[in-house]
């Protein structure tokens, strides 16, 4: 091949870095080994790993611990779902199109909106993309984000719409696009929307929800019902594993007047030439689909295998049954908040109501209280150390359906350091 390409040996194929740059030096590599072995040392590295199946499990923060019926992954698995990354010629497809239908139908239920799409990467790029949609409609280039917002999410913005030479700030007035509220709240807190979107439209603004815990659609009152233009975020509690944090999958709905200007595609319904029911990609906006300068966005896409997810999870639970889990999230989360109260050294911080996660003030330092709840066999939570410094020592804590009375008990006594 060196002669094929006319040179002498593969060095040269390198000469344009420069040689401070080069190891210099062979690779320090382990001799190869057999199948067996590398099976047998991946899984000792495994074991390592702390899991929701493993440990009880009290971190959230953005990605949710939650059952995950055993019917979601026998489905998916199916081989016609479980190769697709993206429905590409998805009208050869009518399965999965009509799964990304069912899902935008349920999510307009429990967004109150009437138009969503057929899902995108995340909640946080989700977010970035609302904003986007926001300053198309409004043609203002400065976008409003409330307290509250995970900041995670909020770095992804100011990085999406730095390149634009858009301006984030957090305070609105009459030149912001739109305002945007976290609902629950980073630290758990549940907003009032109907006086944010009061404040946000008499400054000509969209009111933007973002939402981390999609369960707690299932309680709350819808957004869109309470005010809201557009409601994005992340949809992982429905059926997604947390997965390290993705890949997961994020959702974006907006009222039907704009449409027009929603990132990624839409599924719709038709009939065929013979009146049977069908399924049609109705919008698509991407650069891969019309041309890049009138394309609403080129950094999404439609998760579509974790969508089918999600879709059959909320298919199973049913309207019903999402409630009542949102009802026992509340619960836990409520007893978990009344053991701390009584508690001395601990008290929550997170002022008003809260759906499944609130912040919990620690007699010490967060890290440490995390570090007691460890030693118990337990995951505790989030320092709030980085996130959110001015609460003092403090942890983030969250109460899922998976959270025994038993270990809310060790969960509590760990935070406050007594014996258990």
């Amino acid at each position: 091949m060196l002669e094929r390409i006319g040179i002498d040996a593969v060095d040269a194929l390198f000469h344009t870095i420069p040689e401070k740059l080069k190891l210099g030096r062979a690779l320090d590599l382990p001799l190869g080994q057999s199948e067996q072995e590398v099976l047998a040392q991946l899984e000792r590295l495994a074991a390592k790993n702390v899991n929701a199946a493993s440990s009880p499990w009290f971190l959230g923060a953005g990605t949710y611990a939650h059952y995950l019926p055993s019917a979601v992954d026998a489905l998916i698995s199916r081989s016609e779902f479980y190769t697709a990354y993206t429905p590409y010629q998805a009208e050869i497809s009518q399965g999965t199109l009509q799964a990304v239908f069912e899902w935008q139908t349920m999510l307009c239920g429990l967004t109150g909106l009437e138009v969503t799409n057929a899902s995108m990467y995340d909640g946080a790029s989700a977010t970035a993309e609302a904003a986007l949609m926001a300053m198309r409609i409004t043609r203002r280039s400065r976008v409003a984000v409330a307290p509250g917002l995970h900041p995670h999410y909020h770095q992804v913005l100011v990085t999406v719409l730095g390149g634009l030479g858009a301006e984030v700030v957090d305070e609105l007035d009459d030149s912001a696009a739109c305002w945007i509220v976290q609902q629950p709240g980073f630290l758990g807190a549940v907003s009032n929307l109907e006086a944010h979107a009061a404040n946000a439209h008499a400054s000509g603004a969209l009111l933007v929800v973002t939402v981390t815990e999609a369960l707690s659609l299932a309680l709350l009152r819808a957004p869109g019902d309470a005010g809201a233009d557009i409601v994005c975020g992340e949809a992982q509690s429905f059926g997604v594993p947390m997965a390290y944090g993705g890949p997961h999958v994020g959702f974006l709905s907006s009222r039907q007047k704009h449409v027009r200007q929603m990132p990624g595609r839409l599924v719709g319904e038709t009939a065929d030439t013979e009146g049977k029911r069908g399924f049609v990609l109705t919008l698509s906006t991407r650069e891969q689909h019309i041309r890049r300068e009138r394309a609403t966005s080129n950094i999404c896409t439609n998760q579509g295998l974790c969508l089918l997810m999600a879709t059959v999870y909320l298919a199973l639970l049913g309207r019903r049954g999402l409630r009542e889990l949102a009802e026992i999230n509340l619960s836990k989360a409520e007893y978990a908040k009344a053991r701390i109260a009584e508690t001395a050294g601990l008290s929550v911080l997170t002022p008003g109501p809260t759906f499944n996660e609130f912040a919990v003030a620690v007699p010490d330092a967060g890290d440490a209280a995390l570090a007691r709840a460890r030693s118990n066999g337990l995951v505790g939570g989030l320092d709030l150390a980085e996130a959110a410094p001015n609460l003092g020592p403090a942890v983030l804590i969250c109460t899922t359906e998976l959270a025994s009375q038993a270990n809310i008990d060790r969960l509590v006594d760990s935070l406050a350091g007594n014996p258990s």
